[in-house]
């Protein structure tokens, strides 16, 4: 099959191109080149997907049997790329998340649950992430002529993160001492490795399959107590996890998902369903999950080929003042 890979140098987008050219694919990339360099293999187009442009330019003259949007948050965008590559490709598969169906994580998702209101040609500024990613959805199903995949994962994690959830956790823990784990240790978790994702999207587009997915770990498959021992014996560390109670730790102010990345915060309405994703529809059409300690080995493996220095998490992690702080007043108060 010939694929062009929307983006292709980053996370998702780069385990996506490596596991295509794995299997014999031809790749084409288009992106900007600033996230990194492309996989050996692709064909490398420069352009930005905002500019109409650069986006006739990747059109002409070529044509590929799936396009894959790893990199789509504007719907307007999402749109114009829709268009522009009408007709020049069979299928088009948009990895939108989770977070664009409406009523989540407050009430169940399924795939026929609805999206959030948001128009396909909505701008930047027109909606939060979830909202904006419904917008998308919507452009790409009515700017393609020809089948449309739309991927809905939960939580990405994996080798080259960007986010970088676990790679903070990864570097918080080699680094030892005390560590403030936060809430619950029996609190489930659920995700999927950037890989397995990659490898269901690419699975899909092989049968030319047009339907949506919702592309996550199983329902029970880990706990934040399973992952953090995960991370610990990932890197060998002696680190103590000292687990804090939920509800302290909002009294503290401690900041919930970025802060303390995939802590959520005491229990309340508004996120019942968010650790509890069905995931039948996409188990039944192939999806599988490697082991959660393969995930965590394989980051930290990926992880120590950068030096520290150039480790960026950008909002992620506690700084280690607060962290401290937090540990003294939890200690005092068992006390």
């Amino acid at each position: 099959m010939k694929i062009l890979v929307i983006g292709g140098s980053g996370f998702l987008g780069r385990a996506v191109v490596e596991e295509a050219l794995a299997r014999g694919h031809e790749v084409t990339t288009f992106n900007r080149g600033r996230s990194g360099p492309d996989v050996p293999g692709v064909e490398a187009v420069r352009g930005d997907r905002e500019s109409s442009a650069d986006l006739e330019r990747l059109a002409e003259g070529r044509s590929w049997d799936f396009v894959v949007d790893t990199s789509g948050y504007v719907p307007r965008v999402v749109g114009a790329s829709a268009r522009a590559l009408s007709g020049h490709a069979g299928g088009y598969a948009f990895v939108s998340t989770i977070s664009a169906l409406a009523g989540f994580p407050a009430e169940p998702a399924t795939e026929s649950t609805g999206l959030w209101p948001c128009p396909p040609d909505a701008g930047p500024d027109d909606g939060d992430y979830g909202v904006l990613k419904a917008g998308c959805e919507r452009a790409v199903e009515e700017g393609f002529d020809g089948k449309v995949l739309i991927v809905q994962p939960g939580i990405i994690l994996g080798p080259y993160e960007d986010v970088a959830r676990l790679p903070w956790w990864l570097t918080r823990i080699a680094r030892g001492g005390r560590v403030l784990a936060p809430g619950d240790p029996g609190a489930p978790l659920q995700f999927v490795d950037a890989r397995d994702l990659a490898i269901f999207t690419l699975d899909q587009a092989e049968r030319g399959v047009a339907d949506r997915f919702l592309v996550t770990g199983p329902v029970g498959q880990t706990t934040f107590g399973e992952w953090l021992a995960a991370c610990k014996e990932a890197t060998g560390s002696d680190a103590e996890l000292v687990w804090v109670d939920d509800t302290f730790l909002a009294e503290q102010g401690a900041g919930t998902f970025v802060e303390l990345p995939l802590w959520g915060g005491p229990p309340a309405p508004g996120h019942d369903h968010f650790w509890s994703v069905p995931t039948d529809q996409a188990r039944a059409a192939g999806l599988r999950v490697r082991p959660v300690a393969e995930t965590v080995r394989d980051t930290w493996a990926w992880l120590r080929e950068i030096p520290e220095e150039r480790r960026r998490f950008g909002a992620h992690g506690i700084a280690p003042e607060k962290e401290e702080a937090i540990l003294a007043a939890w200690e005092a108060r068992s006390a």
